[in-house]
C-alpha cells in the first residue's frame, strides 16, 4: 500500500556581513445643549482693557481688522517664522548642588535676604552670589512648607516657574500687539462663569481676551495645546444664554505661535462641526490663529551651567543645548514618561513650557546638521525628530540612550580606524564575527543586529501567500514544478545621500540606503538537494533578476521607513557626520584630533540594557537560521505533492553623495539654516510639518549675538502661601525684564493678518494670575563621495546572504 509521499524543499538563508561604516485625552461627552438648562446663568468678572495691561497705553479706538484675522478654522500665518526673546536666567543654575546645613544657616529665606543677593549678583555677576541667592529662595520654600520638597525637584520646579512666566507673560503681549486686540472693545483676563438654578457653579474659564462688541473670546497658548478641562467649560459656555448673557452667537479663538499638537487639532475641529451644525450657520464658531514664533530663553553660562556628555570629544567637558536637556528629560520607559508628563501638565498654567519631556517621537531621532569643529568650541549640532501626536497620552520616551546613540556612533566612527571596522557573519567563522573593540560599542552592536533581521526580512518577504512573495514565487523558474532561484547574497549600501556644505557645517538633507543582490556561489556544505544545479544559465540569471526585481525593493523600503531600523539609519547618519569632521581635521586641528584612529573607545562602551551584550549571540542566532531555517511556507503540486520551504547580509562599501546647490537648497530648505540654528538654543520645529529640531553646542555661548542673558534680578513683592501645602512650589522673585525692542505704535490701527511687527519683543511681564506657578522672577563639493569610500575600505571576505535550495523527501 503506497503512502502519500510529502517532499520538503529547504531554503537555508545565510550571510556574512562586514560592514564598515558609514491623544489623545478623549473629551468625556458633555451632553450639548442649544441653550442653558431652565434658571441657568451666567457671571461676568474682572478683565481689564488689553491695551492698558499689556502695551501700557490706551488706544482710543478699536481697529477693525483685530482678532482672528480671518473666519477659516485654522489659519496659519505665510512667510518666515518669527522670533521673541524671554528671560531663563535660573537655567544658567541648573547644576547648583543642594545646600548643606551650614549653607542653608546663611541664608534665611526672608524677602530682604534675597533681594540682597539678587543685587550681589547683579553687581559682581558672580555665580556664587546667585547660588546664595537660590540657596535663600529655597529657604523660604522649607519655612512656608509643611512639606517642602528635596531641593533637586524644587530646582526643576524653579526654572520652570521662570519660563512659564517670563515666556508665557511675553507671548500674551506678542498676541495683544500682533493681533491688535487694542481699544475699547477688548479686555484681557476675563472670567465667565455658568451656575445652574441652585446657585451651584457648572463651569468657570478664564479667558485671555475678551471682545465685548463682537462676543469673540481668545485663548492664548504659546504651545498650541488645548487642555481638556477648559475645552469641557468652553462647551458649556459656548450653548448658554440667559435672560442677561448670550453665548450662542460667541467665538472662540486659539491664538498661537506653534503648530498645535494632533488632539487639539482633532478636538477643537471635531467641537467646531459641532457647533456648525448646532446653529446652523457656515460659520467656525471655533479657531485656530497661528502666527508661528520661535521662543528663545537666554542665560548666563556659569560653572553651574548644565552639561551632557555628548558630542564633545573633550574629556569632562559637555554640551549644552534643548536637544540633550529634552532628550535626558525624557522617561527611561513608557510609565516613567507618563509621570513626566503629567507633572509638565500641572506646571504648565500658563501653556508656555512646550509639549513637555513627551512631546518628542526620540525613536526617530537623528542626526541632521554638524557645525563647524573648532578646536576649544567642539560643534554645534542639530538633530530632527517627529513630534508625538498626542503627548499627553501617549508620549515620547528614551531619549538619553538614541541621544547617546547618535553621539557614541559618531565617536566610534572616528576613533576607530577603517581596516577595524566589520563585522562578519559566518557560521565557519566564530572567532571572526567582529573587531573586538568593535563588538563593545553599540554602534557594532546596532549593524550586526541590523544584519540578522534583514535577513529574517528577506524570508519573510518570500511568503507565496502574498506580495511580494506570491508574485516572485510564480514568476521564478520551476524545477520539477516547485519554484527555484540561484544561490546570492544581499547586502546594505549607502543610498545617493543629498548633503549640503553651508553656513560653516553640514545639512545631511537625505541619508537612505538600498539594498544590493548579486548571484554568488558558495561551498558550504548543506542538507538536501541543490535544485538551482539543474537550471540552466539563462534560468539562473533570470531568477536573481525577479529577487531584484520583487524582494529587494521591498526590504529596501523597510530598512529606509520600519522602526526597527532605526537604529541603522540613526548610526549611519553619524557616520556621515563623523567622515565630514575627518575632514574638517584635515585641514585644520579641531578637538577632535587626538580621538582620530586612535582605537580608544573607552569613554564610549555598550550603554544602558546592552551593557552586557555579547556578539556571540547574534552568531548564535545566524547559525541556527542557517542550519534549521526560520519560516515554513507551502508549495502545493497538482498531483498532491506538497513542498515546504524553510527559508532563513550588510555592506557599506560605498557611500555616493551629491551636494545639492544652492539653488535647490534654498528652493526645497529655505528655512532649514534658521531653523538649525534656532535649534542650538531652543527647540523649534519646521513649519507645516511635525517634525522637531532640537540641538546643542560645545560651548553654548548665551548671548548669541543678542541682548545681556544675565539681566539683574528684579524684587517682587512677596507671593503668597502656596496654596498646596503638601506639593509646593518654589516662589522666587523675577530677574529684569526681557529684552526689549520698540513695537508698533499701538494708537493706530495694525497690519492685523497682513503681517504686522511679529518680530517685535514684547516688554515686561506681569504675575501669574493662575497662580499654578510661582513668580520668578559653498557651491563646492565637499568631497564626501571620495572621503567615506576611502575610509570605510573594508578587509576580510565579502559580506554575504547566501541563499541556497534544498530538497528532502520524507515519506
Amino acid at each position: 500500500m503506497s503512502t502519500s509521499i510529502r517532499q520538503r524543499l529547504k531554503r537555508r538563508l545565510s550571510a556574512a556581513l562586514a560592514v564598515v561604516s558609514s491623544a489623545a485625552v478623549l473629551l468625556v461627552g458633555l451632553p450639548s445643549v442649544a441653550s442653558a438648562a431652565p434658571g441657568d446663568y451666567a457671571k461676568i468678572s474682572g478683565g481689564k482693557r488689553c491695551d492698558q495691561m499689556h502695551l501700557k497705553r490706551t488706544v482710543p479706538r478699536t481697529p477693525n481688522n483685530s482678532g482672528a484675522p480671518t473666519g477659516q478654522h485654522q489659519w496659519t500665518k505665510s512667510g518666515p517664522d518669527e522670533e521673541y526673546y524671554y528671560n531663563n536666567a535660573f537655567k544658567g543654575f541648573e547644576n547648583v548642588p543642594a545646600p548643606t546645613a551650614a549653607e542653608l544657616g546663611q541664608v534665611t529665606g526672608s524677602r530682604a535676604d534675597i533681594d540682597k543677593w539678587d543685587k550681589a549678583y547683579a553687581a559682581s555677576k558672580d555665580p556664587e552670589d546667585m547660588r546664595k541667592a537660590i540657596y535663600s529662595r529655597y529657604q523660604r520654600h522649607r519655612n512656608e512648607s509643611n512639606n517642602p520638597k528635596p531641593f533637586g525637584g524644587w530646582k526643576v520646579n524653579l526654572i520652570s516657574a521662570q519660563v512659564s512666566k517670563q515666556k508665557g507673560g511675553v507671548f500674551e503681549v506678542k498676541a495683544v500687539q500682533d493681533f491688535n486686540m487694542v481699544g475699547p472693545d477688548w479686555l484681557c483676563e476675563v472670567t465667565i462663569e455658568i451656575f445652574d438654578k441652585d446657585g451651584k457653579k457648572i463651569a468657570s474659564r478664564r479667558y485671555d481676551s475678551y471682545n465685548q462688541r463682537t462676543g469673540e473670546l481668545g485663548e492664548f497658548k504659546s504651545d498650541g495645546k488645548r487642555k481638556p478641562a477648559q475645552l469641557r467649560a468652553d462647551r458649556i459656555i459656548l450653548r448658554h444664554k440667559d435672560a442677561n448673557h448670550d453665548f450662542t452667537r460667541h467665538r472662540l479663538t486659539m491664538f498661537t505661535s506653534e503648530k498645535p499638537n494632533g488632539a487639539t487639532l482633532r478636538d477643537y475641529k471635531a467641537e467646531n462641526d459641532k457647533l456648525r451644525a448646532e446653529r446652523g450657520t457656515g460659520n467656525n464658531p471655533i479657531r485656530i490663529a497661528e502666527r508661528r514664533a520661535t521662543a528663545k530663553g537666554l542665560w548666563p553660562e556659569t560653572k553651574y551651567t548644565k552639561t551632557y556628555n555628548v558630542f564633545n570629544p573633550l574629556p569632562n567637558r559637555g554640551t549644552q543645548g534643548p536637544g540633550a536637556s529634552i532628550a535626558y528629560g525624557s522617561g527611561q520607559n513608557p510609565a516613567q514618561a507618563r509621570q513626566l508628563q503629567n507633572q509638565y501638565l500641572a506646571d504648565n498654567a500658563r501653556s508656555a513650557l512646550g509639549r513637555g519631556p513627551g512631546g518628542v517621537d526620540f525613536s526617530t531621532l537623528e542626526l541632521q546638521y554638524v557645525g563647524n569643529p573648532v578646536k576649544g568650541k567642539a560643534l554645534d549640532y542639530s538633530m530632527k525628530a517627529d513630534l508625538m501626536p498626542d503627548e499627553d497620552d501617549n508620549p515620547g520616551w528614551g531619549g538619553q540612550a538614541k541621544l547617546e546613540l547618535a553621539s557614541d556612533a559618531l565617536f566610534t566612527w572616528l576613533a576607530l580606524t577603517p581596516d577595524r571596522q566589520w563585522v562578519n557573519l559566518n557560521p565557519d567563522q566564530p572567532d571572526t564575527i567582529m573587531d573586538k573593540a568593535f563588538g563593545e560599542t553599540d554602534a557594532g552592536r546596532v549593524l550586526l543586529v541590523a544584519d540578522m533581521e534583514m535577513k529574517r526580512d528577506f524570508s519573510r518577504a518570500m511568503d507565496p501567500k502574498k506580495s511580494p512573495g506570491k508574485e516572485f514565487m510564480e514568476a521564478a523558474p520551476k524545477v520539477d514544478g516547485v519554484p527555484c532561484w540561484g544561490s546570492g547574497r544581499n547586502w546594505i549600501v549607502p543610498g545617493r545621500a543629498k548633503v549640503r556644505e553651508q553656513d560653516g557645517g553640514i545639512y545631511i538633507l537625505d541619508a537612505p540606503l538600498e539594498v544590493n543582490h548579486a548571484a554568488m556561489d558558495f561551498d558550504t556544505p548543506v542538507q538536501g538537494e541543490d535544485c538551482s544545479k539543474k537550471l540552466s544559465k539563462e534560468e539562473n540569471e533570470r531568477s536573481h533578476r525577479l529577487i531584484t526585481q520583487y524582494l529587494v525593493p521591498h526590504v529596501e523600503k523597510q530598512i529606509n521607513t520600519d522602526p526597527k531600523y532605526a537604529d541603522l539609519r540613526r548610526v549611519y547618519k553619524s557616520r556621515v557626520a563623523a567622515e565630514w569632521i575627518r575632514q574638517q581635521d584635515a585641514r585644520k586641528a579641531t578637538d577632535f584630533r587626538p580621538l582620530i584612529n586612535s582605537n580608544n573607545l573607552k569613554r564610549w562602551p555598550l550603554r544602558g540594557e546592552n551593557a552586557h551584550w555579547d556578539k556571540r549571540t547574534v552568531w548564535r542566532e545566524m547559525v541556527k537560521s542557517f542550519t534549521e531555517g526560520d519560516f515554513t511556507y507551502e508549495w502545493p503540486l497538482g498531483d498532491g505533492r506538497i513542498y515546504t520551504f524553510f527559508v532563513g547580509g550588510i555592506d557599506f562599501a560605498k557611500a555616493p553623495k551629491r551636494n545639492v546647490t544652492a539653488v535647490e537648497f534654498t528652493a526645497q530648505h529655505r528655512e532649514l539654516p534658521r531653523t538649525t540654528k534656532d535649534s542650538v538654543r531652543t527647540e523649534t520645529s519646521a513649519r507645516d510639518s511635525d517634525t522637531a529640531f532640537l540641538g546643542g553646542n560645545g560651548t553654548a555661548p548665551a548671548d548669541d549675538g543678542k541682548p545681556d542673558p544675565t539681566p539683574t534680578p528684579t524684587p517682587t513683592p512677596t507671593p503668597k502661601p502656596t496654596p498646596t501645602p503638601t506639593d509646593p512650589t518654589p516662589t522666587d522673585p523675577t530677574p529684569t525684564d526681557p529684552p526689549t525692542s520698540p513695537g508698533p505704535d499701538p494708537t493706530k490701527p495694525g497690519n492685523g493678518d497682513t503681517g504686522g511687527s511679529g518680530g517685535a519683543t514684547p516688554p515686561a511681564n506681569r504675575p501669574d494670575p493662575d497662580g499654578g506657578l510661582a513668580d520668578t522672577g559653498s557651491d563646492t563639493p565637499i568631497g564626501l563621495i571620495s572621503g567615506i569610500a576611502a575610509a570605510i575600505a573594508a578587509t576580510g571576505a565579502a559580506l554575504v546572504w547566501w541563499t541556497r535550495r534544498r530538497r528532502t523527501v520524507q515519506e
